[in-house]
């Protein structure tokens, strides 16, 4: 069983945000799937450091306003 991430996201409400941008939409904007995206806005995948800057490009917002990691959490 994979273990989730500790990264959290942003994606679904900088999509309501974007007029509604569905995940299929997304999906094409950054090349990937649609069950790309519903994985990582679950938690369940973290993208590439990659595909993380094309979302936040995609959203036009700093990388840490799409992607956050609990502070204090070095393990």
């Amino acid at each position: 069983m994979v273990k989730p991430t500790r990264v959290t996201n942003s994606i679904r409400a900088l999509r309501f945000a974007r007029g509604e941008m569905t995940q299929a939409e997304l999906a094409d904007r950054i090349g990937v799937t649609r069950q790309t995206v519903i994985a990582i806005e679950q938690g369940r995948y973290s993208p590439s450091l990659e595909m993380a800057f094309q979302i936040a490009r995609v959203f036009e917002v700093p990388l840490d306003n799409v992607f956050q990691y609990p502070e204090g959490d070095s393990s």
